[in-house]
């Protein structure tokens, strides 16, 4: 066993991850150059493109146009579907009322509801925050729901053995027992929060990186079309990697449970 983890802690994770990035994309820039530029690209044909859109600043208008309803519709996600998820768990007539509602919700093909949404909100800021929220939320709350759930009744009933009351037990016992499964929700929700983002750029008005996909496809420029989606990308993988540390530093007692990071 000590000789295995011996051997696990030779190579770094971060060298691992480093390794294979180099792989995947020495493997892309060799093979797609050997298809048509309509059809494909490869990494330094789109980091030309990239570096033009940072020259001409179309890439950081666009990044801003994009980042504005994703941040406000992501932190309204977390800010509802926490508390929601956490009154779910807790309560079984809350559990009984909305939890039907919920697991809909999850379900439910939200793109299907755009254009009622652009009925409702128009084609702006509004509607945008809206497809972001409605898409990222219920990961958030089913998460948390699950987490409430997943707390050991001993610890509640050392809570009513004090005489605490349901808010206290809910702040002080079942709030930090939830933490691992609340981070994880607010991780899932972050794909969803970026694939939102872009639908909702697409059907609404035609504006930030979604506008340059749609405009770089239509000109069968594919390398250009490339450099949002490899921004979405690194984006998604950045904020999951933050969320990771903050997780870290809000619940430090579950690295320790799970054996710990293997670095």
């Amino acid at each position: 066993m000590s000789g295995a983890a011996g051997r696990r802690r030779t190579f770094p994770r971060w060298a691992v991850t480093l390794a294979s990035l180099v792989v995947a994309i020495g493997l892309w820039e060799v093979f797609g150059r050997l298809v048509n530029p309509i059809f494909g690209s490869y990494p330094s044909a789109i980091a030309v493109a990239f570096w033009q859109l940072v020259e001409n600043g179309k890439l950081a208008t666009a990044l801003a146009q994009s980042l504005q309803p994703f941040v406000a519709g992501y932190l309204l996600a977390i800010l509802v579907g926490v508390p929601v998820g956490l009154v779910v768990g807790r309560f079984w007539v809350a559990e009984a009322a909305l939890g039907v509602y919920i697991t809909a919700g999850y379900a439910m093909p939200l793109v299907a509801l755009v254009p009622l949404l652009m009925l409702w909100l128009g084609l702006g800021f509004a509607v945008k925050v809206a497809v972001v929220f409605l898409m990222s939320v219920f990961p958030i709350t089913i998460n948390t729901w699950l987490g409430v759930k997943a707390v050991p009744r001993t610890l509640i009933e050392v809570g009513h053995s004090f005489v605490a009351s349901d808010a206290t037990i809910l702040r002080r016992i079942v709030l930090p027992a939830t933490l691992p499964y609340i981070m994880a929700g607010i991780r899932l929700a972050v794909g969803r929060a970026v694939v939102a983002m872009v639908i909702a750029e697409f059907f609404t008005a035609i504006s930030g990186l979604g506008a340059i996909i749609i405009n770089s496809a239509n000109s069968f420029d594919t390398a250009t079309m490339f450099v949002p989606i490899v921004l979405l990308m690194a984006m998604a993988w950045g904020l999951n990697a933050l969320i990771g540390v903050i997780e870290r530093r809000v619940a430090p007692w579950q690295s320790e449970i799970a054996g710990g990071d293997e670095r």
